[in-house]
C-alpha cells in the first residue's frame, strides 16, 4: 500500500525513481513507495525533471502542481501533488494493474 501524507493543499508520498528505463511507466508500490521507472538518465537533473512531468501527466494535473520535496540527488524521493487527495491518488494509481 502506498503510503500517502495528505493535508488541505494536497498530497506528499514517496517514489522510488529507476533511471535509463526502456520507457516511462509506473511499476508498481514497494515498501509504501510508488515505484517510477523513467528514460531519462540521473544527471544534471533530469530524472528528477522527467519523473515531476510523468506524475503530472500519470495523475493529470498541471506540471507545476508536481514538486519534489526531498530526495534530489537519489533514487528515493518524497514528491506532492498540489489539489489532489489520498482517494485521488489511491483510485487513480488503481487503474494501472502493475500498481
Amino acid at each position: 500500500m502506498l503510503d500517502i501524507k495528505e493535508d488541505r493543499d494536497g498530497v506528499s508520498f514517496r517514489v522510488r525513481v529507476q533511471p535509463r528505463a526502456s520507457r516511462n511507466q509506473a511499476a508498481g508500490i514497494a515498501d509504501g513507495a510508488l515505484k517510477v521507472r523513467l528514460t531519462a538518465p540521473p544527471v544534471d537533473g533530469e530524472a528528477n525533471e522527467a519523473c515531476l512531468k510523468f506524475l503530472a501527466g500519470l495523475f493529470g494535473v498541471p506540471a507545476r502542481s508536481v514538486s519534489l520535496v526531498s530526495g534530489h540527488t537519489g533514487r528515493n524521493k518524497i514528491v506532492r501533488v498540489r489539489g489532489l487527495t489520498a482517494r485521488d491518488v489511491l483510485d487513480l494509481l488503481g487503474r494501472f494493474p502493475e500498481c
